[in-house]
């Protein structure tokens, strides 16, 4: 996995309140945890094609940006192992992470409409993550 370039943005309606907000073609990755993510991957190779790393059990889909042809990115899939802690607390079994255009922003509305959002943010050549 590579940086991602910033794609065009799309408004996708946040139906919990009256506003929009502006998200980046919705999906960065997908995410979910698996009793076991080499024998899960080699499944998907074999059966769907899909070439699933055997190191971190999971692929990039690549695009490009309809709006701007030039500029690429991508959405990862990716399986984690059951007992993992990685999708933070609680016993969720997958985590998806969505594009938007900024995450301090859509950070700060969530907790205003007092959705519980975790302190601790990341960045990396992936992306900013919070």
């Amino acid at each position: 996995m590579g940086a991602t370039p910033t794609p065009a943005t799309t408004i996708v309606k946040n139906f919990g309140s009256s506003h929009a907000r502006l998200v980046r073609n919705a999906l960065g990755g997908i995410f979910f945890k698996a009793r076991n993510p080499q024998k899960l991957g080699a499944w998907y190779r074999k059966h769907l094609g899909l070439p699933v790393d055997d190191q971190w059990h999971g692929f990039s889909f690549e695009w490009r940006d309809a709006r701007k042809p030039g500029q690429k990115g991508c959405t990862v899939w990716s399986a984690f192992a059951a007992d993992t802690k990685y999708f933070g607390r609680g016993r969720q079994g997958h985590m998806i992470n969505y594009r938007v255009g900024n995450l301090k922003k859509v950070l700060a509305q969530l907790k205003a409409e007092g959705v519980w959002v975790d302190p601790k943010s990341e960045e990396s050549e992936y992306g900013k993550f919070g």
